[in-house]
Order: C-alpha cells, then structure tokens, then sequence
C-alpha cells in the first residue's frame, strides 16, 4: 500500500476523519483549535469552519449537516451557513472534560466519548446519541478513542488508548446496547499507543498507532497483527 499525503493541513490535533460518499467531501477536525475541516479531493477545495471551542469528534448528518462532539456537547452544525445548534449536554459539571473520538453506528446513533483534557482521570464516558435522547455505554475512561463495528454490525469494538486494548462488545443494533466485553487484541508498547480505528468489509481492525508512526491492520479473531504501513507523522 502506497501512502501519499492528501492535504498538508498542518493539523496540532487531527481526529475523526469521516467521508461522505454522495458529496463527495472529507470532514475531519482539529481538536484544540476548535475547527472543523471539509475537503473535497476531486476539486482541491478546502473549507475551515471555526465552532468556537474543541471539537472532538464528528459525523455527516445530511447535505452540509454534521453532528458534532464538542467540549460542551453533542452540536449540530451547518456548513454552509456556519451556525450550529445544540442538541444535548450529557455531562454537567465535568468541566475538566471533552470529547473525544465518535462516529455514527449502522442504524444512524452518534456515539461519542469523553475524556479528561490533561489525560490523568478516569473521568471520561462513552454516550450514544439519538433522536430518543442520550445513554451512557461505558463509565471510567482515561482516553476514550477508537471505534467501530463488524460487517455483520453484531459486534461493537472500543479503545481506552491508555489500556492497549481493543475491546469487543456484543451489539444490539435494534437497542444500541452493548453487552459481554471481551479483550481481543492487546497493543505492544514497540507499536505506540492503539487510537482511531475502523474495520474493512473481510471484519479486519485497521489502528491508527499514536506514537508509532503508522497505519495498522489487525486480526480480530486472533489478535495478530497483520501488517503496518508507515506515515510520516
């Protein structure tokens, strides 16, 4: 696999790049400095979108809709017009808190965690968001990260970076609940630290290594690691 770079964005922070196949356009963030990024690769055209606070994490939410985790919530935002609605707090009171990664699951729910901005409490939690309102998955994160789903959407995958797991839930995509955690691949420290990850259609883990300056592709079944394509990042 040949990696080339894409945009020179010159990003302190990237997180949570999301495509939206019928725009065209790659949305990503730039956590602390509270932008979000839309870039269409066909054209080269690059839009910055400024929300006022850290962004954490997004996902398409319909034509130049994004939903967003931002440090004080979960947001809606406009692109084209540039204004953002709020649509839940979940946490009150945690000020030392922001989000983190999320990404929306098979049936349309924003999942996102939180996490302590100085990385030192287990204060974080992973919500997913819907139209019915907002539940608490999981309590008790240091760095809530990675996320995604098997092809056949019935098991749910989940990094705590700070643990060097990855860990599988069984998923009720009709509820949303989780259920039956199990441990199914364990990061060496050689690699760097397990962070972003999505899954491809053969039910492969791809991990992006925080401090290890790569791409990797895992087996979940075994916990092997399969391959690791280098970056320079």
């Amino acid at each position: 696999m040949a990696v080339e770079l894409l945009l020179d964005a010159r990003l302190e922070l990237g997180e949570s790049p999301a495509w939206e196949a019928g725009a065209g356009m790659l949305y990503f963030v730039n956590i602390p400095r509270g932008e979000v990024h839309a870039l269409h690769p066909e054209s080269g055209q690059h839009q910055v979108v400024e929300v006022g606070e850290s962004a954490g994490c997004l996902a398409p939410a319909g034509r130049n809709e994004l939903v967003l985790g931002l440090r004080s919530g979960i947001w809606r935002l406009d692109i084209a017009s540039r204004t953002k609605e709020l649509l839940c707090i979940p946490e009150k009171g945690y000020s030392q808190n922001r989000f983190n990664d999320g990404k929306c699951d098979p049936a349309g729910r924003f999942l996102a965690g939180t996490m302590d901005d100085n990385e030192q409490q287990a204060s974080g939690s992973l919500y997913s968001y819907s139209q019915a309102g907002v539940k608490t998955l999981l309590k008790g994160l240091r760095i809530s990260n990675g996320l995604t789903w098997s092809p056949d959407r019935h098991t749910f995958y989940f990094i705590d970076t700070p643990t060097r797991l990855v860990m599988a839930y069984d998923y009720d995509l009709e509820s949303g609940n989780i259920a039956h955690p199990r441990p199914v691949i364990q990061v060496d420290k050689a690699l760097g630290w397990p962070d972003g990850m999505t899954s491809d259609r053969e039910g492969m883990l791809w991990i992006a290594m925080w401090g290890g300056a790569a791409v990797t592709r895992w087996d979940p079944a075994s916990g092997r690691l399969l391959a690791a394509h280098p970056v320079p990042a």
